[in-house]
């Protein structure tokens, strides 16, 4: 191990004796007394040594016998420290790959805040690298989602959708004004090459078409659900996703309609309520909800969807947010939740999903299913804060309070 202070936390001298690393108060971190020895000491985490040689130039700096060890033992358990070495063959592979980590040096420091473990954050982005991710959807938020996850490092990004590009279809970090004209399977993909130029290349099965042959199988680790029409994020026909659900791969909704921009629920099957326990609870609640819906997706269909740029891209965003913090083993507030926002007030708010004691998925009264997701302003290890910044954390949890395990290649 080569201990190394994550450069990614701020630090700042709350008083003669005190130290504060990290500015925002969900990572923040206040650590003391530190005297004159410790901070000399502390000035040599930076990557370069190992333990043998930190222990010889402890004794120098003043520090007394097994007080190196102490130290790192207590900088490990509060999330500040990684290790230059660490995180097994696939982050050293990466590292061998010094373009590639350049340009995802921003997402490993945001991996290294919200994994505190030593070589956890180069782990976690070297796994990106294996995962697969297909996008059902081309248009605004689709493409842009799946850029954003392609940029984001995930190494396989297939978009699956028919036709072709239409004037409203393009978006800043989506598909460019040139794709006009051409099929959307085509252009997302070249979208998602331009995002992330040294990603492998992968053709996707079935030629790119929504639907197509292999678009449940068990190898991806996650689908995200982005109908250009935003009326099948909001209200979902539980048949779309049925193949999902039968073969247990987790998949997210997104999309804009009508001003009002969607991201979740992530639906884990067997674990979560999905397009099926939405429908039937909504039922409950409106006995009229089915024909309202019937009539929305019969007769002529809306070519333009009050989705503007602005709003797609920053729900594309969110989506893309929640579908890293899923695949780095996390469970975001759309875990069995739908955050949604509307213009002019752009509040956004979760709301829980749970699952329907009728709906044939499975989920209901499964323990992932009965803790209600917090809002999206509450997520975050927020409870044991102790004023500007948390003292003594030894380690950060998921909204849930658990961590999962996702697939890769």
């Amino acid at each position: 191990m080569h201990p190394v202070l994550k450069p990614a936390l701020r630090r700042g001298w709350r008083s003669l004796h005190t130290v504060q690393f990290g500015v925002a108060p969900a990572h923040a971190v206040v650590l003391g007394p530190v005297d004159g020895a410790t901070d000399r000491f502390l000035a040599l985490l930076d990557g370069t040594r190992g333990l043998p040689l930190l222990r010889a130039e402890g004794r120098r700096t003043g520090l007394p016998e097994g007080r190196v060890d102490a130290l790192i033992a207590q900088l490990t358990r509060a999330g500040l420290l990684d290790d230059s070495t660490g995180g097994g063959p696939a982050a050293e592979a990466l590292r061998a790959r010094s373009a590639v980590l350049d340009r995802l040096r921003p997402d490993l420091a945001t991996l290294s805040v919200t994994d505190p473990a030593p070589g956890g954050a180069l782990r976690a982005l070297a796994a990106r690298q294996a995962m697969r991710v297909q996008v059902r959807g081309a248009g605004r938020v689709g493409v842009t989602l799946a850029a954003l996850l392609s940029a984001a490092g995930v190494g396989h990004v297939d978009v699956r959708d028919g036709g072709r590009v239409e004037p409203w279809d393009v978006a800043p970090g989506g598909l460019p004004p040139e794709s006009i004209g051409e099929r959307r399977a085509d252009a997302a993909r070249r979208a998602v090459r331009r995002a992330a130029p040294d990603r492998h290349a992968r053709p996707p099965a079935g030629g790119g078409r929504a639907g197509s042959a292999g678009a449940g199988a068990p190898d991806v680790s996650l689908v995200i659900l982005a109908p250009r029409d935003g009326l099948d994020a909001h209200a979902p026909d539980p048949a779309a996703s049925a193949d999902l659900v039968a073969a247990g791969v987790p998949h997210l909704y997104a999309g804009v309609m009508e001003a009002t921009g969607m991201v979740g629920p992530l639906v884990l099957p067997g674990m979560t309520g999905c397009a099926g326990c939405l429908a039937q609870r909504r039922t409950d609640r409106d006995p009229t909800w089915p024909r309202l819906v019937a009539q929305w997706r019969s007769g002529r269909q809306r070519r333009v969807i009050a989705g503007d740029t602005a709003l797609a891209s920053s729900t594309a965003s969110l989506a893309a947010a929640h579908a890293l913090a899923f695949l780095d083993g996390g469970l975001p507030a759309s875990a069995g939740a739908r955050c949604e926002v509307s213009a002019p007030g752009l509040d956004w708010r979760c709301t829980p999903l749970p699952s329907h004691p009728r709906c044939p998925c499975g989920a209901h009264g499964k323990a992932a299913d009965q803790q209600d997701p917090v809002p999206a302003a509450e997520a975050g290890p927020a409870a044991d804060r102790r004023g500007p910044a948390r003292e003594g954390r030894t380690a950060r949890t998921t909204v849930h309070g658990r961590r999962h395990e996702t697939m890769s290649r």
